[in-house]
């Protein structure tokens, strides 16, 4: 049986990745992925820990993980970061609306104030 280059399962050997693979594994590697793993973590469980928060006590827990953005994602990643922080918080009952009004600014820019990207 002549030798194709592949392994058993049909997957090039190691070293011979895909384009599509080099290319994640240069944008997304995987100590960049862990971060991001243990920062969100992080802010799901400290969102859940709050009770009856202050406005100032929402925009720290939103500030921690915003700043994990500069880890070093795209653009659109960022975004997605964004829209899951804003879900997250209206999961988990803070009106995001109401935050931002007595905060003098619109929703989305709740996130914007730490974002250097």
């Amino acid at each position: 049986m002549a030798d194709s280059g592949r392994t058993r399962s049909g997957r090039d050997r190691p070293g011979d990745e895909l384009p599509d693979e080099i290319n994640a594994s240069v944008l997304w590697p995987e100590s960049l992925i862990a971060a991001t793993d243990a920062a969100l973590a992080a802010f799901e469980n400290e969102l859940h820990a709050l009770r009856s928060p202050s406005d100032g006590a929402i925009r720290g827990v939103v500030e921690r993980v915003v700043l994990v953005g500069h880890l070093g994602y795209e653009t659109g990643e960022r975004e997605d970061l964004c829209e899951y922080i804003d879900s997250a918080l209206c999961e988990s009952g803070i009106d995001v609306v109401a935050l931002a009004a007595r905060n003098g600014f619109r929703r989305w820019p709740l996130t914007d104030k730490w974002r250097k990207w």
